[in-house]
């Protein structure tokens, strides 16, 4: 996915009331949109390196918005409205492994009057649901983790993907990790005991859980390498 413009390089002062950032661009404070609405732990030290896209829209009050951070080192992707748009060049370019040469691929199909599921795939007659989310946070080195606040909706999903495999559907979720470097995944059981349960349960029953890092830079995010989730 490329972005449809140049970012701009800006230096984080602050977040404050989850969706709006201060950044120093050269000697000007701005504030920008913050499109992430999890904790974004490890990711919001004052000085770090982020980079904005700007918007030319007059209807917006905010004329940009947060789209990469740089934490110790490694490129962060923060956007959490792209995670989608990068599984689907993914599908569509077969970047993912086990998804390739789909017949067709739907985003945002309804399983139930409840639950809406990022992507309907079909591949001879097959059809599976894929859910995606998306991956900021990292503690250790190497290892990127999920999720990074208690998530009661990411608990629903995961039930709902085992009803839809009761139904004859094919299950996956897909953790995108939007973060450079990164050669492992987990569940951060720690932060969020109830979703490790359910992602067991889920597991034991069918569901396919996939990891995908990123390649990042300035002028576009893509899938880049299959990850190995390392707690069972």
């Amino acid at each position: 996915m490329e972005f449809t413009k140049s970012l701009i390089k800006g230096k984080l002062i602050k977040r404050y009331k989850r969706f709006f950032v201060d950044v120093k661009i050269n000697k000007e404070v701005v504030t920008a949109h913050c499109p992430n609405t999890g904790s974004m732990e490890g990711l919001l030290d004052e000085g770090n390196e982020v980079f904005l896209l700007k918007n030319d829209n007059p209807k917006r009050k905010l004329k940009y918005g947060l789209e990469l951070i740089m934490a110790r080192n490694n490129l962060v992707g923060v956007n959490t409205h792209m995670a989608n748009k990068i599984v689907e060049h993914g599908l569509n370019a077969n970047l993912i492994n086990e998804l390739k040469n789909n017949d067709s691929i739907k985003s945002e199909v309804f399983f139930n009057k409840e639950t809406r599921f990022d992507f309907l795939i079909e591949k001879k007659k097959q059809k599976s649901f894929i859910e995606v989310k998306n991956v900021t946070l990292f503690r250790e080195k190497k290892t990127a983790e999920f999720p990074d606040a208690i998530t009661t909706r990411g608990s629903k999903h995961l039930l709902t993907l085992i009803d839809a495999i009761k139904k004859g559907y094919k299950s996956y979720l897909i953790f995108l990790v939007q973060i450079q470097n990164m050669e492992n995944f987990k569940i951060a059981k720690d932060i969020d005991e109830e979703y490790y349960k359910n992602y067991l349960i889920a597991k034991k029953a069918g569901v396919n859980f996939l990891a995908y890092r990123c390649s990042l830079s300035s002028k576009e995010i893509r899938i880049e390498k299959k990850l190995k989730i390392i707690n069972e």
